[in-house]
């Protein structure tokens, strides 16, 4: 039987819906093919100036102890100009930056190369120091340790300050300092003491820094004493090494994370670009081993802003097993005020995705209230009028139909 015309029209009416969608996806794989050319290029040149070898580069040690963290030395392998480089010396001598060989090697020559925003200094943070060092008010929300408590049943322990890259956005750039440095033990023990003392605490976060940055013997002494409280439900944890040094991420990691959960890692990929090969790969073996990995992606001016950009990007990351969670709005850190987008630009992705691809790839959109009081979803207003018990509701097309909810008595 054949199909009734109604639904041959419907079908061409939601085929015509995707063609914008589907040139940018050809645009942007074209970019990618270039910048998989651009990688190999800059990965045989880093390895030639450290003189390295190939099973160098998937070290995760070596990228450490490479980290370039050198404005001149950086030049060596971006394009900049004189006034360029004087710009970033000049930032970097107040708020230092490291980028791993690994990371280095995908920022492309593009003036709008989102890899170059998110790694290199800008001049834009002196420019403008609006915002606040600690907008979340960690400073008054830690009752004891490293602790950072915002909320009845869960808290973060942070165990270090080191990044493999410092992202240029960081809402905890106060903390990075001159130095790197591990949690103290004592300082780690006194956190876990905290939630042994508190059996309303059933969720742990472990984050940073990054907390895989930690070596594994550090790494599992933590994991190890969370699991001998009882209370504890899950352990969580925040890396963006998957991203920025997908080396970390070895069998001997992941087999010592598997033996204590439910363990979950949220990551933090911000743009389609930084889905490599690599991450997908780090990304699978954390997965297979049943660590469930989700992303929580930071909305930043002129970088993902766009409902285009920022589908596609949650879409690769389905496609690489990482489960979209949230996108947060850029937090007023300063600083960062020229990373900072429109309310109105995060709603309209919200609103295009809703339909223009499955529930699976639509995270939350959040905004972190100011002063630690916590994480608030926005959405797109759906419930467009109420009259008692009879509402008006719009679909993802703009179509409205009324619903009459019924009180059970």
């Amino acid at each position: 039987m054949s199909p009734n015309q109604a639904s041959l029209d419907r079908a061409r009416e939601l085929q015509e819906k995707t063609i914008d969608y589907l040139a940018f996806k050809s645009d942007i794989k074209r970019l990618e093919r270039e910048n998989d050319q651009h990688y190999k290029e800059q990965k045989q040149a880093l390895l030639t100036w450290f003189n390295g070898t190939e099973s160098d580069w998937h070290d995760w040690h070596w990228q450490m102890k490479h980290r370039i963290t050198d404005p001149d030395l950086l030049a060596r392998f971006v394009s900049f100009d004189e006034a360029q480089l004087a710009d970033i010396r000049q930032v970097a001598a107040i708020n230092r930056f490291a980028i791993v060989p690994y990371y280095l090697a995908l920022i492309n020559e593009r003036d709008d190369d989102p890899i170059k925003m998110l790694s290199v200094p800008s001049i834009q943070e002196v420019l403008d120091t609006s915002g606040d060092n600690d907008p979340m008010d960690e400073e008054h929300t830690n009752p004891a340790g490293s602790v950072t408590r915002r909320y009845p049943d869960r808290l973060i322990i942070n165990v270090t300050n080191i990044c493999a890259m410092y992202c240029r956005h960081c809402q905890r750039r106060r903390l990075i300092g001159e130095t790197d440095h591990h949690t103290p033990d004592a300082i780690v023990d006194e956190s876990i003491a905290y939630v042994r003392d508190h059996p309303e605490i059933r969720d742990v976060l472990l984050t940073g820094g990054d907390a895989l940055l930690l070596s594994d013997r550090q790494l599992e002494r933590i994991l190890a004493a969370l699991r001998t409280i009882d209370h504890v439900e899950i352990i969580r944890i925040g890396s963006r090494t998957p991203v920025t040094m997908p080396m970390r991420i070895t069998n001997e990691l992941v087999n010592m994370i598997s033996k204590y959960h439910p363990v979950y890692l949220n990551t933090h990929f911000n743009h389609s670009f930084e889905v490599t090969d690599e991450a997908r790969e780090a990304c699978r073996k954390l997965v297979d081993a049943g660590i469930s990995v989700g992303n929580q992606a930071v909305l930043l001016r002129g970088l993902n802003d766009t409902p285009y950009k920022m589908t596609y990007l949650n879409q690769k990351l389905l496609q690489a097993r990482i489960r979209p969670y949230y996108i947060f709005h850029a937090k007023s850190v300063r600083g960062t005020s020229h990373l900072i987008p429109s309310l109105d630009d995060g709603l309209a992705i919200m609103e295009f995705m809703r339909g223009f691809t499955s529930g699976m790839a639509i995270p939350t959109y959040i905004m972190n209230a100011p002063g630690g009081l916590g994480k608030v979803p926005l959405l797109p207003e759906y419930i467009v009028k109420r009259d008692g018990q009879t509402y008006t509701i719009r679909t993802w097309e703009n179509r409205t139909f009324t619903y009459e909810s019924r009180r059970h008595q």
